[in-house]
């Protein structure tokens, strides 16, 4: 087995790293507090191939695989966990659009996005439903060559930010079957938009999504009608990984800083770092952070070779954020009063990793993920 990145993949991750050191993680609090993504990082991201780097270069990506996408991810989460969620999104949005949407609307947008002149959102969670993705009830129904698009979706990352959003609504009452996906611009007549006010993760924001009588070019669906549904939650797996690694990567710089924290302060006439119980908390963790990040890269990996791993996808996605928010949790008590100051960010971090225990799928729905995986339709309670 070898676990060596090539030489083209350090490349972009060393690349990755820089930027984030030098001009992302300074401003991770001054974000928070603006609660804006602001565009000119972003367009600077983008200058350096670091969003939708996994999407064709006839749109303006580099055609790379997902374990580079992964290594961005985490050297951008690293020095600010919302930041990153730009090549995530690109990531989940941009590879349905290209690979199953209009040719001539991937084109114009697909790329724009890849400069970070233009930011997406994906809308598949409704008030009613949260888990439920397949009883969506959002109506979509085709009028000429148009869809008019009628409710609501919420829990949306960036839904007042976004230029545009994919989403998911029925188009017949056929279970999952009924469900299609269009891109829709979020400039279109009958939109409004609503923002949450969370305790984490505020840069990139949440709210809701309203549609009333929203006209989409039938030109914007994606995939064949009644289709999405399957053809959208294939990237979720991606994304899973992705997240897993953004989780990790905000666990990794909290101990990093308490490392170097616990070298220096001194109890008892000596550096505390000496006593077991606070040196051996911080070895766990870079133990448990050092598994998880396998199993991210590994799921990466057998994605990139077309290998089923929605099982280990769905273990990125309910351990990784959990095993990151108590790993930060630990490095704000290590600091003792000092930690629970906003002064320092792991209380930042904590906030913003602890909304990935809920978003995107919770912990018991990932683990019904993976039993179904094992042993088939016999462990979901509900068929």
């Amino acid at each position: 087995m070898d676990f060596d990145f090539t030489a083209d993949q350090q490349a972009i991750k060393e690349t990755a790293q820089r930027f984030a050191r030098a001009r992302v993680a300074p401003g991770y609090k001054l974000r928070e507090e603006s609660g804006i993504l602001d565009r000119a990082l972003m367009r600077e991201m983008g200058a350096l191939g670091l969003i939708g780097a996994d999407l064709p270069e006839e749109y303006g990506g580099l055609d790379l695989d997902s374990v580079t996408v992964g290594l961005i991810t985490e050297q951008i989460a690293y020095a600010d966990f919302n930041v990153a969620s730009g090549p995530l999104l690109g990531a989940l949005v941009g590879q349905p659009l290209a690979k199953f949407g209009n040719a001539e609307v991937a084109g114009d947008w697909i790329p724009r996005m890849c400069r970070g002149e233009v930011m997406f959102a994906i809308a598949l969670t409704e008030p009613r439903g949260g888990s439920d993705a397949g009883g969506m009830q959002l109506k979509i129904r085709r009028d000429g060559e148009h869809y008019v698009v009628s409710g609501e979706k919420t829990s949306i990352s960036f839904a007042d930010q976004a230029d545009a959003v994919l989403l998911l609504g029925r188009t017949s009452d056929e279970g999952a079957r009924g469900v299609t996906a269009l891109f829709v611009p979020l400039d279109l007549p009958g939109i409004e938009r609503t923002r949450f006010d969370d305790m984490g993760q505020i840069c990139a924001g949440r709210g809701s999504l309203f549609f009333d009588e929203t006209p989409v070019a039938v030109s914007n669906r994606v995939g064949e009608e009644g289709l999405g549904f399957s053809q959208v939650m294939q990237g979720l797996d991606y994304s899973r990984a992705l997240i897993g690694l953004q989780c990790l990567a905000a666990a990794q710089a909290s101990v990093d800083e308490t490392w170097n924290y616990v070298c220096e302060r001194e109890a008892f006439g000596r550096p505390i770092v000496k006593f077991e119980g606070v040196s051996a908390p911080l070895a766990e963790a870079d133990t448990l952070l050092g598994a998880a990040r396998l199993l991210c890269y590994k799921t990466l990996w057998l994605r990139d070779r077309a290998r089923p791993h929605t099982a280990e996808a769905a273990m990125c996605k309910w351990w990784c954020p959990k095993t990151s928010f108590e790993i930060i949790h630990k490095c704000l008590l290590l600091h003792g009063h000092y930690g629970y100051s906003r002064d320092f960010p792991h209380q930042q971090r904590l906030r913003d990793v602890l909304g990935y225990q809920i978003g995107d799928g919770t912990e018991q729905i990932q683990k019904l993920v993976v039993a179904r995986e094992k042993v088939g339709k016999i462990a979901i309670p509900y068929v």
